[in-house]
């Protein structure tokens, strides 16, 4: 197939199309800053903001999977303008060149839009997914991680000290990147009518917020003991974030909010069928894999 990619540059993005390319298939993808030239994809110069760049991201195209989100933002305006509008934009343009299929990735904070605004942004989006003309498929991932993934460094970085700092008791679903990459390709190609997922590792009832950490400091060789913060002290926790790093807090009020809701696990009910997708990678196997590429990198 030839695949038209937003957010290629991204943690998910780059995994996505590292599996599509392995796979065979032609990758056209969006990128801000120029990149080195690689067999089967061509880059695409532009931002969810050009029209003219979306147009030429999505000729040829025989679906958009479009990755591309806002994670963080300053206020409401910014994630409108990132997970809302970019949306749009990018449903206009497979729309105009007969794209059919539109494989959009969402998050479980859609589940509260009232919590934060990054979930009310990401409801937003999938109204107007929904909403559309196209054959579209939306997948609400979970916690994501694995190689590659610069998110969860500081939880990491602070594990290998043998200390956890956690939001209040909880508990959340997991889904190794690579995992989602494969679950987004077989939404692009596989015939079905349009249907919205939630994916993960295959853990029944998920990962309580302590075992979670353990299972880091496993994957570190340390002995991790969890530490769970009230909600005050986690906003407090990411007032003192933004204040020390600015616009790249990793800990922002927005997502102190999100974090410390007490569930966001998958609804089992929304699983994608076990013939269209199932998870490879065990979540123990798959949070060395992520440590490992850290030390690699010199991260720890």
């Amino acid at each position: 197939m030839i695949l038209a990619v937003t957010g290629g540059t991204g943690f998910v993005g780059a995994r996505l199309i590292a599996a599509a390319r392995g796979a065979g298939h032609r990758v056209r993808a969006l990128t801000r800053r120029a990149q080195a030239p690689a067999p089967g994809i061509d880059w695409v110069p532009g931002a969810l903001d050009t029209p003219a760049a979306l147009a030429d991201l999505v000729t040829g195209a025989e679906a958009v999977i479009h990755v591309a989100g806002v994670v963080n933002a300053p206020d409401r305006a910014g994630f409108a303008a990132g997970n809302i509008a970019g949306t749009e934009a990018m449903l206009a343009a497979a729309q105009a060149a007969g794209v059919a299929r539109f494989v959009h990735v969402s998050s479980l904070a859609a589940r509260a839009p009232g919590l934060s605004l990054y979930g009310w942004s990401k409801a937003e989006a999938e109204a107007r997914v929904m909403a559309s003309a196209l054959d579209w498929r939306i997948v609400r991932p979970p916690a994501i991680y694995g190689p590659g993934d610069l998110e969860m460094l500081d939880v990491y970085r602070l594990a290998k000290r043998g200390v956890a700092l956690l939001p209040p008791p909880g508990r959340l679903s997991l889904i190794a990147a690579d995992d989602l990459a494969a679950l987004l390709l077989a939404l692009a190609a596989a015939p079905g009518a349009p249907a919205l997922y939630e994916a993960d590792d295959g853990t029944p009832g998920g990962w309580t917020h302590a075992d979670y950490a353990r299972a880091i400091g496993e994957a570190l060789g340390v002995r991790v003991r969890p530490f769970s913060l009230p909600a005050a002290a986690l906003m407090a926790a990411a007032r003192l974030d933004r204040l020390a790093r600015g616009a790249q807090a990793k800990l922002t009020p927005d997502r102190a909010r999100y974090i410390a809701h007490p569930d966001w696990t998958i609804d089992p009910a929304r699983r994608p069928p076990p013939a269209l997708w199932r998870p490879m990678i065990a979540t123990r196997e798959g949070l060395v894999a992520t440590a490992a590429w850290y030390r690699a990198q010199g991260l720890l």
